[in-house]
């Protein structure tokens, strides 16, 4: 029985003492299986490759899209004027003489003074030969008149012939004709304003001698003045009368105000290639001549037209304009009728339909009907 168990106990402590051999002194076949593990775990993997006759799957081309929404399209220019008058007056002299102090009242104005119809602004003397034939065609006149009165007693009497009656109106009627023409004479030494207004201008001083058709003053109706303007000829044929307008002037900084076109010149001017165009204003404004004006005018205005970048629209070969839509994942070319351009944006008259998917972005090497990729909104960076 002893002897069983120390058999049992050599058995046990000698396969405790090869397993420690084994640990630390692994045998060649325990090194042989570690380095076909190791191998196994360096060798690369290869790639998976494609079955015989197939080519790799090629991405889908990423496009950007907007969505087609009418809106308002405008388009408005600015331009520069200045406030004129419409009604001016330059007065000339008639006679000839030096400019002398007036007996008239308010005679000699100045630059400034508001004068009325008929007041005489100015006066010129070496006047008195003409007073004087005033005076003597007057009396001619008079003495006309009484031989006048006579011969009609006469003839009505049956003491002389009818003939003389004759006679004797058309000497009247001479004198009457040399009484105006001497008063017409003797009025050339005033001048006088044709009609209410502003006195702007004055040429001479008192003193200064004038020949005939010398300026000697000019005038302005304030009730005549406009904001003058400029159109240059590529947009002359859009301006029109009546046509609204924002006008902001220097003289009353930080307002806008409104007003109307009111005149339209019929022709260009040769020189600068631009068109006057006149407009007023629609309220009541201290204006002054020269003022300087900045004016807003809208040319065209279409409250829900559909309009696309310029950018993104397609030249064809025979001249046409064109442009792609995502139509159930593919891109769709669309022929289009385009209109105006106004800061980049083209305005689309036939092609093109509320809630289309346009293509923005990535449609240069696009082809009809291709598949494509919807990039996520805003994305316009795509890979080329």
């Amino acid at each position: 029985m002893k002897k069983g168990k120390l058999i049992l106990s050599l058995g046990l402590l000698g396969l405790i003492g090869l397993g420690i051999t084994q640990l630390y002194f692994p045998g060649p076949a325990m090194v042989a299986s570690n380095e076909t593990t190791a191998a196994a775990e360096t060798k690369p993997i290869a790639s998976e490759q494609p079955a015989a006759g197939e080519k790799p799957a090629k991405p889908l081309p990423m496009v950007s899209v907007e969505t087609v929404t009418p809106g308002v399209f405008s388009k408005t220019i600015t331009l520069t004027g200045a406030v004129a008058p419409t009604r001016t007056a330059r007065l000339a002299s008639p006679g000839e003489g030096p400019v002398e102090s007036c007996t008239v009242k308010n005679c000699m104005v100045r630059e400034g003074d508001r004068v009325e119809k008929a007041q005489v602004l100015l006066q010129i003397s070496r006047n008195k030969a003409a007073r004087a034939q005033v005076a003597a065609t007057e009396q001619l006149l008079k003495e006309q008149a009484s031989e006048l009165d006579r011969i009609t007693r006469l003839v009505e009497g049956g003491a002389i012939p009818g003939a003389q009656l004759d006679a004797a109106k058309s000497k009247y009627e001479n004198a009457k004709a040399q009484v105006a023409k001497a008063m017409e004479s003797a009025q050339d030494y005033l001048i006088t304003a044709p009609w209410s207004g502003i006195v702007s201008r004055v040429f001479v001083a008192e003193g200064d001698y004038v020949a005939p058709r010398t300026p000697l003053i000019e005038i302005f109706d304030p009730a005549s003045l406009v904001v003058q303007f400029s159109v240059p000829e590529t947009v002359s044929t859009q301006v029109h009368k009546n046509m609204s307008v924002q006008i902001q002037l220097d003289a009353h900084p930080g307002q806008m105000f409104q007003g109307r076109v009111s005149r339209v010149y019929p022709g260009l001017d040769e020189r600068t290639r631009t068109r006057t165009v006149e407009a007023v204003l629609a309220e009541s404004v201290d204006l002054l001549p020269g003022m300087f004006a900045r004016i807003q005018a809208t040319l065209i205005h279409i409250p829900d037209a559909i309009t696309v970048p310029a950018f993104c629209l397609i030249q064809d070969p025979e001249g046409g304009v064109s442009a792609f839509v995502v139509e159930d994942g593919k891109a769709v070319r669309r022929s289009l009728e385009t209109g105006l351009e106004v800061d980049g944006r083209v305005q689309i008259l036939f092609g093109l339909a509320p809630g289309d998917q346009l293509i923005i972005a990535g449609q240069e090497k696009l082809k009809d009907q291709a598949l494509v990729k919807v990039a996520a909104p805003g994305k316009t960076d795509l890979p080329s």
